[in-house]
């Protein structure tokens, strides 16, 4: 595995392009390079790079996050949605009808550099980034990851937010309590 201080994360500013990345996933690709500018100039969702110190140009990793929240909505039943804020220890869990969430948009590593782990230095990040200093009350990351990611995202410490999307085409709604860093 490659040494930590190799990479370094950091906000993509207003203005700054990624002019190449190539991850295998032509919508990926396209996001990193067309639309994650416009994303962040709408406010809509921010994405963070990361690149390799010696090749501080070169994208090699990237994740666009958004603000979410795992509500009663997200439940077939409310009984389901009162179980799992139990399982979560949350004070006051009758007054919340909803928990504030960081949701992970996109999420992908370059071809060039697969095998290194940089899409779990990249969830790292991200659980550090919102831990430290917790920004705005944010407990929990969710992503609604593709049948392919799941096992990554569960080998990252996710889990199935409910049973309703298990058999789902496409996408199954994963979620990691932070305060499990705590």
């Amino acid at each position: 595995m490659t040494d930590s201080q190799e990479f370094a994360v950091h906000k993509l500013a207003f203005g700054e392009y990624v002019k190449s990345f190539d991850c295998g996933d032509d919508d990926l690709n396209d996001f990193i390079i067309s639309e994650a500018p416009l994303y962040r100039k709408s406010l809509l969702a921010v994405t963070y790079v990361m690149v390799r110190m010696s090749d501080p140009l070169k994208v090699v990793a990237f994740c666009s996050l958004a603000n979410d929240r795992i509500s009663v909505a997200d439940f077939e039943q409310k009984t389901d949605f009162n179980r799992f804020r139990r399982k979560q220890d949350i004070p006051q869990p009758k007054r919340i009808k909803s928990y504030p969430a960081v949701k992970v948009c996109r999420l992908a590593v370059d071809d060039s550099v697969k095998g290194l782990h940089l899409g779990t230095k990249m969830l790292d990040f991200i659980k550090g980034y919102f831990v430290s200093d917790n920004k705005t009350g944010c407990r929990f990351i969710t992503v609604d990851a593709y049948l392919d990611a799941i096992p990554f995202y569960l080998k990252n410490g996710f889990k199935p937010l409910n049973e309703d999307d298990a058999n789902s085409e496409y996408t199954r709604l994963l979620f990691f309590d932070l305060y499990s860093l705590m």
